[in-house]
């Protein structure tokens, strides 16, 4: 089983921009970072076969040895995303970055609901809670299964679901999480996991005030 995590270089202004305000565009780009090495970390931990980093960008030190790292696709978001896929070598557990509270075991219960394919399910897909999908897991892709779906809209997950069931997939979903997007999906991403660097980060970021108007920690 392949994981391919799409990822972007953590540079100031490319990453994270709708954290900006409240925080700096070099304070957006080190939770990037950190975001980005707690997926690889937990995708490394994981039972994957390969590691595979599609990357817009240049590859940093927060890159660990025996994780590959292939360019990606220019163009469209969906032709990011298809190619990808053209880099899977069969079964695969595709992920982004902005999931850092992400873990291992999470990553290998998506591989397991895929390998058990209860009701015949080939596909899974793991819905995001603004609306959108964090993870797909295939037996085999389906070219243009991401033409015409929109991207970061309150409805790309149902059509996404949509689209990969009139391809001919069949589709279970996977567990919901909470992409960070805003200042108050990064505290709750690191709420739900406090020992990732992101969390460390937020907790820094907190005491110097540059998180002005989020919730402390188990309040609401």
């Amino acid at each position: 089983m392949d994981l391919l995590i799409l990822a972007k270089s953590p540079v100031p202004g490319r990453v994270k921009t709708r954290l900006c305000p409240p925080l700096e565009p070099a304070e957006a780009a080190a939770v990037a970072e950190a975001a980005l090495c707690d997926t690889i970390e937990a995708a490394c931990a994981a039972t994957a076969d390969r590691v595979v980093v599609v990357l817009d960008g240049t590859p940093g030190p927060w890159c660990p040895p025996g994780v590959e790292i292939v360019a990606q696709e220019t163009g469209s978001f969906a032709a990011r995303l298809e190619g990808a896929w053209s880099h899977a070598r069969g079964p695969a557990l595709q992920i982004g970055m902005d999931t850092p509270q992400v873990t291992a075991a999470l990553l290998d219960r998506v591989v397991e609901l895929l390998d058990a394919g209860a009701d015949g399910a080939d596909t899974v897909l793991g819905p995001a809670d603004d609306g959108g999908w964090w993870a797909l897991a295939q037996r085999r892709h389906r070219p243009g299964i991401f033409d015409g779906v929109p991207m970061s809209a309150v409805d790309t997950g149902t059509r996404q679901l949509v689209a990969l069931r009139a391809a001919g997939a069949r589709v279970m979903l996977a567990p919901n999480l909470r992409d960070i997007d805003r200042a108050d999906d990064l505290a709750a991403a690191a709420e739900a996991a406090p020992q990732t660097r992101t969390a460390a980060l937020v907790a820094a970021l907190r005491s110097t005030g540059r998180l002005p108007g989020v919730a402390p920690f188990g309040a609401g």
